[in-house]
Order: C-alpha cells, then sequence, then structure tokens
C-alpha cells in the first residue's frame, strides 16, 4: 500500500540519509560556516519553490500541519466560513475547526473536485475563503473558483495534497490561489513517510507562515533570530532526514509522471469500451498526475456489485474521505466540553450543521463511483483494486481482463 514515491523507494534515498547521519546534523537549523551542515531542508524549499513557480515554500511536518498553518497565517478564526467539498480528508475539514471556523460543505461534480455553481450557493456575509482540494491527482475548476472567489474579496486555498507534480493550464496546481498545501506522506505523488509544504507568493503570509510553524520566527536559515516576533507560534518543523529523502524523490518525479500516464492511458484504452461505463471529468487532461482511474456507473447497485466483486468497494464507503463517514466530525466531538467553534456566538441560523445525505449529488456521484489504483493504492481512497507504478503490461492487462469481466457481468 502506498503512492509512487513509495514503491520507488532505493539506494538514492538511503544514500541521501546516511550522508545526513553522518554530518551530525539533524535539526533544520546550523551554521552556515560548518560543512557537516547540509541545510537540506532549505534546500527542498528552494527546489519545491521553482518546481511549481511559487516564490516562497515553508517545509513542514505533514500536510494537515500544512492546512492548520495556512488557515492561521490567513487569520481565520472565530466568525469565519471556510467553503470545502465534502469529499476530501478529513484533515482539510477539522484544520477549519481547529482554527474555530467553520466549515461549510459544499458539492462536488463528477470531477471529483469543488462544483462551482454550488460554491456560489454556500457564500455568505462570512465566508472568508474556498478551499479548493484537488482530488485523486485531478485539478479542478481552477479559473472558476478563482474568478468567484476574486469577484467576492475572497481568498483561494488550493489543497494539493493529492496532486503535487499536477499542472492546470500549464502551471503548476498551487500557483493559482494565494496559498497552497501540500502533503508527502506514504500515499502521495512523492513521499518520505510524511511531511507537507505551505506555498505562497505573498511576503506577509509567507512570514506568517513561517512564524506558526516555527515558535513565532521569522524567517531564519541559521537558527539565528532574525527581528522580533510578530506572531506566536508552534513547532511543525521538517527534519533533515525527511527533507533528504525528499529531495531524493524529487529527483524521480518526472519519471513518475511519464510512467502513470502511460499505465493510465493503457487502462483506459482497455476499458473504454466496456458500455454504460464512464470515465471521470478532468477539467485539464494534460495536467493530472495519474495516480487513481476513477469510473462511474450508470447506478448504485451495479457499482457496489462490482466493487464487491474486485475487493475495491465503491468510493462512497471509503472511509474518511467522504463525509458522511467522517462520525466524529458529523458530531461535532470538539476537543473541548464549551463546544467551540460550533457554539461560538458568531454563528446562527443553523451554520455549522452537519448530517448524513446533505449533500445529494455528492452522494449520488460516489455511489456510482469505483477507484482503479494505477499509482496510489490505498483502501481509504477505494482503490483497493488495480496496478502500481511498477506493474509490467503483464500485471496491467490481467487487471485490465478481470475488470472488463466483473463490469460486464452486472453490465449486461
Amino acid at each position: 500500500m502506498g503512492g509512487p514515491g513509495s514503491e520507488l523507494i532505493g539506494a538514492e534515498e538511503k544514500q541521501a540519509i546516511l550522508e545526513v547521519i553522518e554530518s551530525g546534523s539533524l535539526f533544520r537549523y546550523g551554521k552556515g560556516d560548518d560543512p557537516r551542515f547540509l541545510a537540506k531542508v532549505w534546500k527542498l524549499e528552494k527546489r519545491v519553490a521553482d518546481y511549481l513557480g511559487i516564490r516562497h515554500t515553508v517545509a513542514v511536518n505533514s500536510g494537515t500541519s500544512a492546512i492548520f498553518i495556512t488557515l492561521h497565517a490567513l487569520g481565520i478564526g472565530p466568525g469565519a466560513e471556510v467553503i470545502v467539498p465534502g469529499y476530501t480528508f478529513v484533515a482539510s475539514i477539522t484544520s477549519i475547526v481547529f482554527a474555530r471556523a467553520i466549515p461549510v460543505l459544499a458539492e462536488i461534480d463528477e470531477t471529483l473536485t469543488l462544483d462551482p455553481a454550488d460554491v456560489r450557493k454556500k457564500i455568505t456575509p462570512r465566508t472568508k475563503a474556498i478551499m479548493l482540494v484537488h482530488m485523486l491527482g485531478n485539478p479542478g475548476y481552477i479559473a472558476e473558483l478563482k474568478k468567484i472567489a476574486d469577484d467576492n474579496g475572497l481568498i483561494l486555498i488550493e489543497d494539493c495534497a493529492q496532486a503535487f507534480g499536477a499542472c492546470y493550464r500549464g502551471c503548476s496546481v498551487g500557483s493559482y490561489g494565494q496559498i497552497s498545501t501540500y502533503s508527502f506522506n506514504v500515499y502521495k505523488t512523492i513521499t518520505a513517510g510524511d511531511g507537507g509544504m505551505v506555498a505562497t507568493n505573498d511576503e506577509g503570509f509567507y512570514k506568517r507562515a513561517f512564524a506558526i510553524h516555527d515558535q513565532g520566527h521569522l524567517p531564519l536559515r541559521q537558527g539565528v533570530e532574525q527581528g522580533s516576533r510578530t506572531v506566536m507560534g508552534l513547532d511543525f518543523r521538517m527534519t533533515e532526514l525527511t527533507a533528504a529523502v525528499l529531495l531524493a524523490q524529487f529527483l524521480k518525479i518526472e519519471d513518475m509522471k511519464k510512467k502513470l500516464r502511460e499505465n493510465k492511458m493503457r487502462v483506459k484504452e482497455g476499458i473504454r469500451d466496456v458500455k454504460g461505463l464512464r470515465f471521470r471529468k478532468i477539467p485539464d487532461p494534460d495536467g493530472e498526475i495519474n495516480t487513481i482511474l476513477t469510473v462511474l456507473f450508470p447506478d448504485a447497485e451495479t457499482a457496489r456489485k462490482v466493487g464487491e466483486e474486485l475487493g475495491c468497494g465503491v468510493v462512497s464507503d471509503s472511509g474518511w474521505h467522504v463525509y458522511n463517514n467522517m462520525e466524529h466530525f458529523l458530531a461535532k466531538k470538539v476537543t473541548t466540553e464549551e463546544g467551540c467553534p460550533f457554539t461560538c456566538p458568531y454563528y446562527k441560523d443553523g451554520v455549522g450543521e452537519y448530517r448524513k445525505g446533505m449533500l445529494p449529488a455528492t452522494d449520488s456521484i460516489l455511489s456510482r463511483a469505483i477507484n482503479i489504483s494505477i499509482g496510489v493504492s490505498d483502501v481509504g481512497l477505494g482503490a483497493g483494486f488495480g496496478i502500481t507504478i511498477r506493474s509490467d503490461v503483464d500485471e496491467i492487462d490481467r487487471k485490465i481482463e478481470e475488470f472488463r469481466r466483473v463490469a460486464e457481468k452486472y453490465l449486461g
């Protein structure tokens, strides 16, 4: 189980780790004139910034931390609402709660990303931001949602956890919103087991994000204080070991993308003529990262029968990526007895009320959808059937035949 990067861990990552161990400097800061200090975290931040075409990056310990930091860097808190899809990893939603703001769930469409039409309906005077999640490596409706955000004076946050390496109209995902987040855990494109990144072109957001990730410090390279602290922070720092592994993985990303595209096209062409089957909509087919192939069936019953026989189930049952399955969120199980933010006097008129079935379009789409693994094998994503980036042509063709046999059995 894991993403393409986890399948390709090898000698390069081992050598990178050994270099850091031998340096004796595992902390992200060190003296610039010390030849033993390798500055791996700084090098990773610079390399990712250049790759994304974004001015500033902050390397952190997880993708969840990146979202948490982002919301606080934007000043989102009590009295604010953030529009977020009902199909996303739970951290996108719970990070909003931990900022003491209210998640406003919006529908997806057959891209499996935010439906711009429903986003418009969900905007209120309290709305501060739209969080666009590029689910399963597929860039969402960036242009449309950016226009909605700009027209309403809102911030567009891009959650690119599952889409590092993806593009939209020739530019990297994450470069369109005011701020973006990435994840490097085991199920993502490149991985060090865990890790994350915040990226922004805004100098002010960058300084706040850096401060929040490291006890209030301004951006510093050598562990030496530079200026006065302007905001309190915590500790979400990345270590030199994590950065070393990610730098080694980063060198493999273009080959990964090429292989994923080839493999997905082979699977897609192999099942394209199955009667009654449709593929997920892709706003920019040239830009997706190709880790998952999502297929849509005519009805939920057929999809469920196929999913059960293949052993992957349907997407609607795939755990904490679907709002209906986030029982602790639906029940508002926060950490305080007072129930903040849901009991906050800022919020009235049923704001912050959640229930199963509240997003009927999302429910319908996900109940008819099956995810076929191309590069990410994750039961939690409903991607328990398929191939890996290491699969050869024979294995790919066997999976194609297996899928065709089961799908045609129930589609008639």
